[in-house]
């Protein structure tokens, strides 16, 4: 029995870079553009071209390095907004836009606060302008989940009519329920006269944790795309996330009517690049990609996948990527073989001037540790590699004191606008101290959210991936900072951070997403 294709269509670099603090720069999207593409993913929205200039050059460098996969761009049903995502798209091989207007009665009433004959008459002049640019047009019914079912019936008729061949149906806010949410799509795909003239498409947010149910319930009734991210990575609870998705229907033939023609063996090294560049780590008991997804404690479970692997897993732990990552690197590699492995990674450098930078970073790494596993080169680069803001503070030296029933001190000397300054404090803890220290200096005022360490790889020499969330005047931001020394990772993602609220980092336009 053959099976319908699923279009799989990645947001990360979109829906995902919408959760507080993710923000990415070009060329960090164009490196997880090009693993998404090595991936087999056939849609990747690339961004929202009007939210700022940042977003816009994002997104025209995606559609200039991409060849194989959709690049899409994310338009308000508004000219300004589509015109501005045709102009990103201009270069690709193949482009989409993405148009959207809320269709809930609660939406159009307090948010739109239009009446809803205007907004089908809004949502089909958007549709129409949008077909100026390519065929290949996607429209959104935002809140999809709470709006009435005779006015979906209309919009949609109206808008596939105008030229969209793409009908997105959003649970926003993960209000849904699999079988109500599943049901939706296909009593509309019965009930529209015309539906047969476009694919129907899925997009769940996780508030409930039900995202990946209800897209999967979509699926069982007649969706034919599904909106995903990377990890689940998303505003608020996060957005259906790929690898669940994808795993789903490879594992499960059996019951779902569809295949997919992702290369399943990249999902782990692009979870983790992901992880690196937003600075939002795995949890290690995450489906498909956390560490311990394949990790048995149980007595039982151990005898039984010795005796038999099929008795306690359900999936191969290479097939998904895990056992691709060899040592390869040491502190006697040369420049050729360091480059070679970071093309392995899908990873390529701007001028010679870029990689030197890095590779001067992979040799002061190999110095403290033996072992360079990839996930090390992914954070050197992510690390070392120029980025869209500005450098007002870089890390240079520190000398941190402790001592059992004593305060912790730390001394640290940082470049501030090309000048060394040193500034040293107490604290109750040497990061505390570190990040005191620092602030005599930036004299930020701003709110530490969050503050995060994660392993980068297993044993005590493993790099410390630090993350810290700063917050001020409305502008949130992921610092990001890796070092065998756990408070110098610190102090690292702390400058980082800083640097990014410097510089003003962007902020969405349209927050709620679709």
């Amino acid at each position: 029995m053959s099976k319908d294709s699923l279009i799989i269509f990645d947001t990360t670099l979109r829906d995902g870079e919408q959760s507080p603090g993710a923000s990415m720069t070009r060329d960090e999207k164009v490196r997880i553009a090009k693993m998404l593409e090595k991936m087999g993913v056939d849609v990747i929205e690339a961004g929202f071209a009007i939210a700022s200039p940042g977003d816009f050059e994002s997104v025209k460098a995606v559609a200039e390095t991409v060849k194989d996969s959709t690049i899409c761009s994310l338009a308000r049903a508004m000219e300004v907004d589509i015109t501005r995502a045709g102009e990103a798209l201009k270069n690709a091989n193949s482009g989409r836009i993405h148009t959207f207007i809320a269709t809930s009665p609660i939406h159009m009433k307090y948010k739109l606060q239009l009446p809803p004959e205007q907004v089908i008459e809004h949502a089909v002049r958007a549709v129409k302008y949008a077909r100026n640019f390519t065929d290949n047009v996607e429209f959104s019914c935002e809140d999809a989940s709470r709006s009435e079912f005779e006015f979906l019936c209309r919009i949609i008729e109206a808008t596939i009519d105008a030229g969209a061949s793409t009908i997105n149906l959003p649970d926003t806010v993960g209000y849904g329920e699999p079988e109500e949410y599943g049901r939706q799509f296909s009593s509309l795909i019965q009930t529209i006269p015309n539906s047969d003239k476009a694919i129907f498409s899925t997009h769940c947010h996780n508030d409930l944790g039900l995202a990946v149910a209800n897209s999967l319930s979509a699926v069982m009734h007649g969706a034919r795309q599904i909106e995903c991210t990377i990890n689940g990575l998303g505003e608020r609870a996060g957005n259906a996330s790929l690898e669940e998705v994808v795993m789903a229907i490879r594992t499960r033939k059996d019951v779902y009517p569809v295949e997919t023609d992702i290369d399943t063996k990249h999902i782990v090294p692009t979870s983790r690049l992901v992880a690196s560049v937003t600075g939002f780590p795995v949890q290690p008991n995450k489906a498909i990609v956390g560490a311990n997804a394949f990790a048995h404690e149980s007595g039982i479970h151990q005898d039984g996948v010795l005796k038999h692997r099929e008795t306690y897993e359900i999936m191969r732990a290479e097939d998904v990527g895990w056992n691709t990552n060899k040592l390869v690197l040491g502190k006697h590699s040369g420049r050729a073989a360091v480059k070679a492995r970071f093309k392995d990674l899908g990873i390529s450098f701007e001028s010679d001037e870029q990689f030197k930078v890095v590779f001067g970073a992979f040799k002061d790494l190999a110095d403290k540790k033996h072992e360079i596993f990839d996930e090390d080169l992914q954070s050197l680069v992510s690390s070392n590699t120029s980025s869209n803001y500005s450098e007002i503070y870089t890390f240079e030296s520190m000398e941190a004191t402790c001592k059992t029933g004593d305060k912790p001190k730390v001394s640290i000397v940082i470049q501030k606008d090309g000048e060394e300054v040193t500034a040293a404090s107490e604290g109750s803890g040497p990061v505390d101290a570190t990040f005191k220290a620092i602030e005599q200096i930036a004299k930020s005022q701003a709110d530490l959210e969050l503050y995060s360490v994660n392993a980068i790889t297993a044993g005590t020499e493993s790099q410390g991936d630090v993350t810290v969330r700063l917050a001020r005047g409305g502008n949130i931001v992921n610092g990001v900072g890796a070092d065998t020394d756990i408070v110098a990772a610190s102090a690292k993602a702390y400058l980082h951070a800083l640097n990014l609220l410097e510089s003003g980092s962007k902020a969405h336009p349209q927050h709620t997403g679709v």
